[in-house]
């Protein structure tokens, strides 16, 4: 296949497009660089890698670059809670408007796989799954985008979406604010975390699992085209104090304190389904545990202590 990623020297595409390429597949990645990383060095001197610095809003260059695509995969985005809220004329037009103008020129026979984020849940039902079929309620201007974002790919019929749970491990374009990450980084390099509503629950997913389920939907896309699939590890619908707990059997001295007084920004509370992309033949590689040890370890090289004196 011929592949256009946006936003593929981020976080994700950084994971994905390494392995998009060892398929076989011709990759074409188009990012900002707002980060000034360089994360896709390793693979520059692949004749099927071309990269492209451009902004996923562009319409013009989106139509160029999208004429001789079989697949593209929208990963350009404003993400998280904090970011979104600081900036939010650049979270709509980047996460939902740049959407749209991409739908709008792409044919019908273009495939696109879109990522999106099942904090479009929202706040759950306690005990209740949420499957594909859960009513959506996001709750944050992330969320919102997202799930709009989502509307407009799903009413193209070669499409599809996959509603990631809350992505975790190492990246050559790291992030260090998602939940697993930070509490990781916390215990390896604080010794302590101070939790807000310990209670609330998510599902998490490891970042090569992220980029095996994008795969897997090329592989299978005609079975499995013009639906939403939560993508999680089924045993890993954890509050924040259980993976607390799970990070102490790799960490024995984190020491974790539950504050009564004080509110996470983040309300999200939630368990998901993830049975339905299961079904197809999907299934996780790797482990909560297996994504900490290599986070320990990522830990090691990285210090992100720029401003410190010590």
């Amino acid at each position: 296949m011929n592949i256009l990623i946006t936003g593929g020297a981020g976080y994700l595409g950084s994971v994905m497009v390494p392995e998009l390429l060892k398929k076989g597949h011709k990759v074409t990645v188009l990012d900002t660089f707002m980060f000034g990383q360089n994360s896709l060095a390793e693979v520059c001197h692949l004749d099927d890698f071309d990269v492209v610095r451009g902004d996923a809003r562009d319409k013009n260059l989106l139509k160029s670059l999208t004429k001789d695509k079989d697949v593209v995969i929208p990963l350009a985005a404003l993400v998280g809670a904090p970011l979104c809220n600081r900036d939010m004329i650049g979270t709509v037009t980047t996460n939902r408007d740049a959407v749209q103008t991409l739908s709008d020129v792409l044919s019908p026979s273009q495939r696109v796989l879109m990522p999106i984020t099942n904090s479009g849940y929202g706040v759950g039902e306690d005990g209740i799954y949420c499957t594909e079929e859960t009513p959506l309620n996001p709750i944050s201007a992330y969320g919102v985008t997202k799930v709009e974002a989502e509307k407009i790919i799903l009413e193209r019929e070669n499409s599809m979406s996959f509603r990631l749970a809350t992505v975790f491990g190492m990246s050559s374009r790291m992030r260090l604010d998602l939940l697993v990450n930070d509490f990781t980084y916390r215990a390896v390099n604080d010794g302590f975390i101070v939790i807000f509503e310990g209670h609330f629950k998510r599902n998490y997913i490891h970042i090569r699992d992220v980029a095996n389920a994008f795969i897997h939907g090329i592989d299978n896309f005609e079975s499995m085209k013009g639906e939403a699939y939560n993508v999680g590890l089924s045993d890993a619908n954890l509050s924040k104090l259980e993976l607390c707990d799970v990070i102490k059997k790799h960490v024995p001295n984190f020491t974790v304190m539950e504050a009564e007084i004080g509110k996470d920004p983040d309300q999200r509370n939630y368990i998901v389904s993830n049975d339905k992309i299961e079904a197809t033949g999907f299934k996780p590689r790797f482990s909560l545990d297996m994504g900490i040890k290599e986070l320990i370890k990522g830990y090691t090289i990285i210090n992100n202590s720029k401003f410190s004196n010590v």
